[in-house]
This record gives C-alpha cells, structure tokens and sequence, in this order.
C-alpha cells in the first residue's frame, strides 16, 4: 500500500482528505508543520507528499536541500501565479489549487507515482532473499530482518545496482544532508552496520572498493 504524507495546518482538510486517499487504496499520515512532517519522514518511507502552499515553502526547501526526492503535490488557495511558480521553482513535482477536485487529485498522485516508478522500487529479490521498501525489512528464508531507515535505503541503493560503485558523497548526498569530510564517515558506520547484519548471506555482499566508496554484488557473480 502506497503511503502519503499530508502537510497542512488545517486538521479538518486533512482528515477529509485522508478519508478520501483511505478509500482509494492509500496509506496516510498527517502532520501540521514541518518539523513534524520531517520527524515522520525520518521513521518512515513515504510514497508522496501532498504540501499545503505557501506555509511548506521552507519544509519543502529542506526536503530537497538534503537531496529528499520524494514526489511532492503542492496544494494552494492562493490564485496568484507566482504561489505556482515558487513553487516549481523549490521543487515541487505538480500544482493543484485548493479545494481540489478528488477525481483529478487521484488521477494527478497515480501519474505521480508511475513517474517516480515508486511501484517498481518497492521490492527487489536477489535469489532467496527480498527487500521490502514499505516495510523496511529483509526477508532470508525463514528471517525477517527490521533495519533503520537509512540502512534500508543504503543497501537497497546498492543492491538496485549491483556493481556499480558508489562514492561517500554520492551515498550522503541522498540519503543525508551534505556535510564536512568527517561527516561521510556516517556512510562507513552505516555499511559496517548492513554488512555485520548480513555477514552469513548467501545472495550478496557490499564490497568496498578502495579510496572511493562501495558496490553492491550479487554472490552468484562472483569469480565468473
């Protein structure tokens, strides 16, 4: 099920609204400011964001500041076209004046959705083990595993792209907010945290490759 976040100071349009998403098949969660939205955003994966303009301006420059690319649906009652244009301009995915008509807010989250190909990325299986984005967990056999978000995220990057290398700074750039070289040690501990979790799997390994980051590889192509 795909879950949306809603960011708006008004409870009842949420709650409205959140009704409407519920019946249609989605997941949501509500939060009044952004500082709720992000602690949220920090405990779990959300699918999109419907943003209420122009109160979420800032929330939304933090979200893409720290290289957040969660699809975002801007919602304003201001008419104005520079309320759209800022908008775009921070990084908003689509607009859509309030109060929205339902059909088309449904039809505009489904194109979302199938832009982000966030249906193809919720799942990946690599021979007897699968990762489940919207549970955050990875299931061996008879194990299911809980990992913290940001480990999920790191090894299933990696594991997307089976050896393909990722730098340091590419890994913090997406997952955290950029920050000093001492920083980016954040991505090793995160990593020494996957690998000591997996360390007996017998479907991949994340391999360091030296003096630039690190690559996920599937075990069976290994020494071919």
């Amino acid at each position: 099920m795909f879950q949306i976040l809603l960011l708006d100071q008004n409870v009842a349009f949420c709650r409205q609204t959140g009704v409407f998403l519920e019946r249609a098949g989605f997941h949501t969660e509500i939060a009044t400011h952004g500082e709720q939205a992000l602690a949220k955003l920090a405990e779990q994966h959300m699918d999109l964001i419907l943003l209420d303009i122009p109160d979420g301006w800032t929330f939304l420059d933090t979200l893409r500041s720290a290289g957040d690319e969660t699809p975002v649906l801007a919602l304003s009652a201001q008419q104005e076209k520079g309320t759209l244009y800022r908008s775009f301009q921070l990084g908003a995915d689509d607009f859509m004046y309030k109060p929205p008509d339902e059909t088309e807010l449904l039809l505009r989250i489904r194109a979302l959705l199938r832009r982000a190909k966030i249906a193809q990325a919720h799942s990946l299986s690599i021979g007897s083990t699968e990762l489940h984005y919207e549970t955050l967990t990875v299931a061996e056999k008879d194990q299911i595993t809980i990992l913290p978000k940001k480990e999920f995220q790191v090894l299933f990057k990696l594991l997307s792209f089976p050896d393909k290398t990722f730098t340091r700074t590419q890994l913090m750039d997406e997952f955290w907010a950029h920050g000093r070289d001492s920083e980016l040690r954040t991505v090793d501990v995160h990593v020494n945290r996957i690998r000591a979790r997996f360390s007996g799997n017998p479907d991949f390994e994340i391999q360091t490759v030296r003096g630039i980051g690190y690559k996920g590889v599937y075990k069976k192509t290994i020494g071919k």
